[in-house]
């Protein structure tokens, strides 16, 4: 049975709107267009050259006129980067900040490359090492002993098998002794099944991109005998403010057409807003400069101000008239500041008497947070 059809035995019934579709289906017929124009070499089992991957992440428009929508916006060169370690021996791992859209990127790329982005290990401190090699059908294993039969095969033992790229999201997450096993896999290329005399060989086409963030640093660090393995692209925070103001408008848009929310352009001011206090309270310092700031203990990541303007969103759309407005933001804002009650709320008062209170055309928003925080 083929991922699609396990896809179609246990998905939603046919007709039903699936809430987050897959990047290779949300995006279906820019892949084709791609697939269509791409007349540039491609290495062994991918559906793009490097080239139109590359194409697919930062945007463009065809020569037929169709036009490629950004999904990564940041410096050219760092997708250029990973799309070429994939097309090497070596993995890819993908390391920032929460937020840096490392799982988008990931998951893009798998899209692009192989077609399928489900191949995905989800790392977490319980991952056990069978998720990442391979597991047994107990049932079948009682009844007639080790065979491929009763083999369960891993995301990656899969992807080894198909040729394909394979995920493993939160690499740092995962026990340091489960992490080791990826060793042989990514060194030697092969996946020993001992209990078989047997080995899995990967085919030409199969990669690993992973994730992992720098705050999980002394967590589970990955040992120098793995690491060495990997090329790794530090994907940054968004270098400029309207470079975050785009990517937020454009990803809660995607998610606000999926909801039935109002269009985020309607919202634009306030996108911008939520953007700019995080920036601030992130960086220490007020925009002009002027303003030394205390940050708090969390991120204030991109994807927290995504999540804070959505939310907003769907407050103005339920209980409001619609359009995003000072008051759908605050409790939002204040949710995401402030995540140690004693410390934190110190930092966000400051702000906003320092700060907010005193800005030109900011006085509504000073209000709604002044009564969220009351």
């Amino acid at each position: 049975m083929t991922v699609s059809e396990t896809t179609a035995a246990v998905g939603p019934e046919a007709g039903a709107e699936v809430l987050r579709p897959h990047a290779e289906d949300a995006f279906a017929d820019e892949l084709k267009a791609l697939e269509a124009a791409d007349d540039r070499p491609r290495p062994a089992r991918w559906r793009l050259s490097p080239w139109a991957v590359a194409t697919y992440l930062q945007g463009g428009t065809l020569p037929d006129g169709t036009v490629i929508t950004p999904k990564y916006v940041g410096p050219r060169r760092l997708v250029e980067v990973a799309v070429t370690t994939l097309a090497t021996d070596r993995a890819l791992l993908l390391l920032g900040v929460p937020g840096t859209a490392k799982t988008w990127v990931s998951e893009h790329l798998a899209a692009a490359v192989s077609g399928d982005s489900t191949l995905l290990v989800q790392g977490t401190a319980g991952t056990p090492e069978e998720a990442v090699r391979y597991g047994w059908n107990y049932a079948q294993l009682l009844a007639h002993g080790p065979s491929r039969d009763a083999l369960v095969p891993s995301p990656l033992m899969r992807a080894m098998s198909e040729g394909m790229t394979a995920r493993v999201e939160e690499l740092t997450r995962i026990p340091a002794d489960v992490q080791d096993s990826l060793i042989t896999i990514l060194s030697e290329k092969t996946l020993p099944v001992p209990e078989l005399g047997q080995e899995v060989q990967a085919v030409r086409g199969f990669n690993l991109i992973a994730t992992a963030n720098d705050r999980d640093r002394g967590v589970n660090e990955l040992s120098s005998a793995l690491r060495r393995r990997f090329n790794t692209v530090m994907l940054p925070l968004p270098a400029t403010p309207d470079a975050e103001v785009d990517i937020v408008s454009r990803r809660v848009d995607q998610i606000g057409r999926s909801l039935d929310l109002p269009a985020a352009p309607e919202g634009l001011t306030e996108i911008r807003r939520v953007v700019t206090v995080f920036r601030e309270l992130r960086d220490g310092v007020t925009t002009d400069g002027r303003t030394k700031l205390k940050s708090p203990s969390g991120t204030l990541s991109t994807a927290e101000a995504i999540s804070v303007v959505t939310n907003g969103l769907a407050l103005a759309a339920h209980f409001g008239d619609g359009v995003l407005r000072p008051g759908d933001v605050a409790a939002g804002i204040l949710g995401a500041v402030v995540r140690d009650p004693a410390a934190d709320r110190v930092v966000w008062q400051e702000y906003l008497e320092t700060v907010v209170r005193e800005r030109d055309g900011w006085k509504d928003f000073y209000r709604a947070c002044r009564e969220v925080s009351a």
